[in-house]
């Protein structure tokens, strides 16, 4: 009889937590014993969420998990990640951490750009970045996994070619446009339909989380220090990131180096074209696009996930079958929800 792995969901009913179920109801080795919500405690997942009730019978939102089970995913606020993690770990659970609490190793970060303090150097020192295509042998054997956040899994696909072959690179500016979904389920007025609707603009430009994110994997993997210049865009879209690198860089050929790079990769692929967002709805895909500008002399990468796949949830199931053993792409989708 196969192995089947126990799961727990925290923070079941955000955006994240409701699509890393889909996803998980799929796996053929995931039996899901737990999922809890802040918001909806005490009622049947299918009561909240209709389309789950024949799937998931009456398992009920809980605000913690009673049952015993292998590996939590958490789909939570950073802060309340950040305290439960030591707690799972103390009791011998794997830990996939969707939020934000354990993506950098430098904890004086974390007031800065989080606004908290962040005790549990020893725990941040041990955690795994999840991006399977840098750091897939840490992952295999890791007790604790960083999932990415959806900005930087765009960006750092977009830079490893270059990271990875040491090419000298002076500059980048990145201005990545993200569906409203990424800004999470809870209500906020410049996000209400009225306003939202044929609407679109930066945010965050002086400070974004993500920055020291993707800097600190860029001087980890390149050894390079670039200060990124990045400007986040809300377009009126529910989900989906497009994601615009102009790298200044020494003259290269990229297409050849782009797709050498990702050839044994299943969810990186290079397009011949400038992909749309549509093309990754709803997959676990993350399309390349390269360009030299000798004009410029620039290279120029286009780069396109799904902000809610694999920004977040479908990476986070990826991660989990590394660390399992299983065959990778189980239970993710490489065929986009069209159109």
């Amino acid at each position: 009889m196969e192995q089947e792995i126990k799961v727990a969901v925290y923070g079941a009913t955000g955006y994240t937590g409701v699509e890393l179920i889909n996803i998980l109801l799929k796996h053929p080795r995931v039996k899901i014993v737990g999922l809890t919500s802040q918001s909806h405690t005490g009622k049947k997942i299918g009561d909240v969420f209709p389309f789950f009730e024949e799937c998931l019978g009456d398992l009920t939102l809980t605000q913690d998990v009673e049952e015993e089970y292998d590996l939590a995913f958490l789909c939570m606020p950073h802060e309340q990640s950040l305290e439960l993690v030591p707690r799972l770990l103390n009791q011998g659970k794997k830990v996939i951490d969707l939020s934000g609490a354990y993506r950098i190793k430098n904890p004086k970060i974390y007031s800065e750009y989080y606004g908290f303090e962040h005790g549990y150097p020893d725990i941040l020192e041990k955690a795994v970045y999840g991006l399977p295509e840098i750091y897939r042998g840490l992952i295999k054997s890791a007790q604790l996994v960083a999932n990415p956040g959806c900005y930087p899994t765009s960006v750092l696909l977009a830079l490893y070619p270059l990271l990875k072959e040491k090419i000298k690179i002076e500059k980048v500016v990145i201005t990545s446009l993200s569906g409203i979904s990424g800004a999470g389920r809870k209500p906020v007025q410049h996000f209400h339909f009225p306003e939202m609707f044929g609407d679109f603009f930066a945010y965050s430009l002086h400070k974004h989380r993500h920055v020291p994110e993707m800097e600190s994997v860029i001087k980890e993997v390149g050894q390079l220090d670039i200060s990124l210049r990045f400007s986040p865009v809300v377009v009126p879209a529910s989900r989906g990131m497009l994601s615009i690198l102009s790298i200044f860089c020494e003259k290269i050929e990229p297409v050849e180096l782009y797709i050498e790079t990702y050839r044994c990769e299943r969810f990186v692929k290079i397009a011949s074209e400038p992909p749309h967002v549509k093309h990754v709805l709803g997959t676990n895909m993350c399309l390349l696009y390269p360009l030299w500008d000798p004009r410029t002399n620039c290279l120029q990468v286009i780069s396109v996930i799904d902000n809610l796949g694999k920004g977040a949830s479908s990476q986070a199931v990826q991660n989990f079958n590394i660390m399992m053993g299983f065959e990778e792409g189980m239970a993710l989708n490489t065929i986009p929800n069209f159109p």
